[in-house]
């Protein structure tokens, strides 16, 4: 069966785990139940990880500070890129239930082994003071190190390939129809509800107990908290509805738009009414777009893969003659492209919030007055998760019906509009964040003669966090609802889109975290010079230029947010079916009536 013949069946029966067909008492809200227990575990496993995991790189195994901001950043990078291979092992062989049972169980493995190496000595280095360089402070390297990235990338392995399954697998558990749509509505609020609660106590009280009790206690609880949820989410697998493989429905015909396109490059796209296929199905230009579709005057030279060969007298290949829909989709995913990548560099200052704001937390007073409790610099990253809580039923039932009595439209903001605010946001945040740490430097570090002024409050860090958040908001709910339109708008793959475009969601938190590694990298190398280190080429913040590299952030969110505003320009220009090509005198258009059940453009 080829993908065109497949996008047009009738979705394939729901198994049980035995592979048998699924009963009414399979699936539902108390299924869903379990895979909800375990997306919390696993979420808060590993966000206590990854939000503190700079505070052990560098404290106990005595990486100099850059290089264990690259590692926290390049583990990060590599957990989203993974989550393609998730989906697709998921997808294409293994199923979603048996690729978590696996992933997670890889994923324990590696907190475990975390949590080894955080409780025995011989796997550390030899304690030291790292900012004032009193002790051994030698680099762990050799075993230690080889333990410890290990450990580290069967986190990554594991949780790359568990989180784009765990929010699909719970879906999964809910029928078609009406009441089937309702429950799913709720199941998708209780997850993102479940996602933002798991990131505030990990980021809370895991990180409370890491601060308090060493870092083999908190890794301990991460192992904990994700074993937990793999017993939940075994414990269910006699209720729930499983969907059989179904083969890739994503890349492959891709590949063939391409391979057709490329194979038929000479020719010419007919249109008009010198098509000889005109009166069939309509001209080449129509039936690109459907009579709506954005883009079928952009990537003209994939319509190509549509001409079937006149001189060919027997029916072509599916790698030489592509589907109407598959050119579409192809279209599609070219299109968003530009949009999804203007959206790294929001990840990049992400990871400047899990990484030097961590380290510029410790520099600052953390006493919470008038008490005495401590603030653990690592639980600011709650902040964000905190304000989601709060900020999405006011953004929903507050802001949206504002918007719309002044837009006049059904939606409010357009997904667009909404990355737009979003990403301005981005810079207002690192600008904040680069004259608090300059307040902070200059208080710690007084001009010649002058007297050190009282350390500044951890609170001041507050602004930075709290102007992310809202960030954060209006750039994923807009990118959502963005991704939810293009899968819509290519029939018959909408599902398969869906999931796909959650991938690139993914991906552009990776790429974000790889460019932040890049660029510390490339600005330490920069401005070092004269026997100096760089900006950030000591493990002293009050010797560091953090500001500086701040600014640089907001300079580039700007350029970003300008490179945005023509992104999202071309993406909306060109009303869909204008402008002829040309007759092709050596070509007509394929056919839904010919042979092949190949359709048009």
């Amino acid at each position: 069966m080829d993908d065109a013949e497949r996008s047009q069946a009738p979705p394939e029966s729901c198994v049980d785990w035995r592979g048998r067909p699924c009963r009414p008492r399979h699936g539902g809200m108390r299924a869903a139940a379990f895979v909800l227990v375990f997306q919390a575990s696993q979420t808060m496993a590993l966000a206590a990880v990854g939000s503190n995991l700079i505070t052990f790189v560098f404290g106990e195994l005595h990486f100099p500070l850059p290089q264990a901001a690259n590692v926290v950043t390049n583990f990060v990078g590599t957990v989203f890129i993974l989550s393609p291979l998730g989906g697709f092992l998921s997808d294409s062989y293994a199923g979603c239930l048996r690729t978590l049972l696996a992933f997670a169980a890889v994923e324990l493995a590696g907190l475990v082994l975390l949590a080894v190496q955080a409780h025995l000595p011989q796997l550390r280095s030899a304690p030291c003071n790292m900012l004032t360089m009193e002790g051994s402070c030698e680099r762990a390297g050799g075993t230690r190190a080889a333990v410890f990235f290990v450990a580290l990338y069967l986190v990554a392995l594991g949780a790359g390939c568990v989180m784009p399954n765990m929010t699909a697998y719970g879906g999964d558990q809910f029928a078609a129809g009406e009441k089937g749509a309702k429950r799913l509505s709720t199941y998708f609020n209780l997850s993102y509800l479940g996602y933002c609660v798991a990131e505030v106590a990990a980021l809370t009280a895991v990180v409370w107990a890491q601060t308090r009790f060493g870092m083999a206690v908190g890794f301990g609880l991460a192992a904990a908290a994700l074993g937990a949820g793999l017993l939940a989410l075994a414990s269910g697998a006699a209720v729930y509805r499983n969907k059989p493989p179904r083969g890739s429905v994503i890349f492959t015909p891709i590949a063939r738009v391409f391979v057709a396109a490329f194979s038929k490059r000479k020719q010419i796209c007919p249109s008009g009414s010198s098509n000889p296929a005109h009166t069939a199905a309509g001209d080449a230009a129509a039936v690109v777009d459907g009579g709506d579709f954005r883009h079928a005057n952009k990537f003209r030279f994939l319509d190509k893969a549509c001409i079937r060969d006149a001189a060919d007298t027997v029916p072509e290949s599916e790698w030489r003659l592509c589907t109407a829909g598959e050119v579409r989709q192809t279209k599609t995913l070219l299109a968003v492209l530009p949009i999804v990548a203007c959206t790294v560099v929001t990840n990049t200052v992400l990871a400047q919030l899990q990484t030097f704001s961590v380290q510029q937390g410790s520099a600052m007073d953390t006493r919470l007055a008038p008490s005495s409790f401590r603030i653990p610099p690592a639980s600011l990253q709650a902040i964000p998760y905190a304000m989601l809580l709060a900020l999405v039923p006011a953004y929903e039932l507050l802001l949206v019906p504002l918007a719309r009595r002044l837009t006049g439209a059904r939606a409010g903001i357009a997904p667009l509009q909404r990355i737009g605010v979003g990403l301005c946001l981005v810079a207002l945040s690192m600008a904040s964040a680069a004259a608090v740490e300059r307040r902070r430097r200059d208080a710690a570090v007084p001009a010649s003669g002058g007297r050190r002024q009282q350390q500044l409050s951890v609170l001041w860090l507050v602004p930075q966090f709290f102007v992310f958040g809202l960030s954060e908001l209006f750039t994923n709910v807009g990118l959502m609802e963005f991704f939810y339109e293009q899968a819509s708008s290519t029939a018959g793959t909408a599902a398969h889109m869906q999931a796909f475009f959650m991938a690139f969601f993914y991906c552009s938190f990776s790429f974000g975290f790889y460019l932040s590694s890049v660029l510390v990298s490339l600005v330490n190398r920069a401005t070092a010079g004269g026997g100096r280190p760089g900006w950030l080429g000591d493990n002293d913040l009050n010797k560091d230029r953090l500001d500086l590299f701040y600014w640089v952030l907001a300079a580039l969110s700007v350029l970003n947010f300008f490179c945005y505003l023509l992104c999202a320009r071309w993406y909306n220009s060109g009303a869909a079916g204008s402008g002829p090509d040309g007759a092709a005198p050596g070509g007509e258009v394929a056919s839904e009536e010919e042979d092949d059940g190949k359709g048009l453009i």
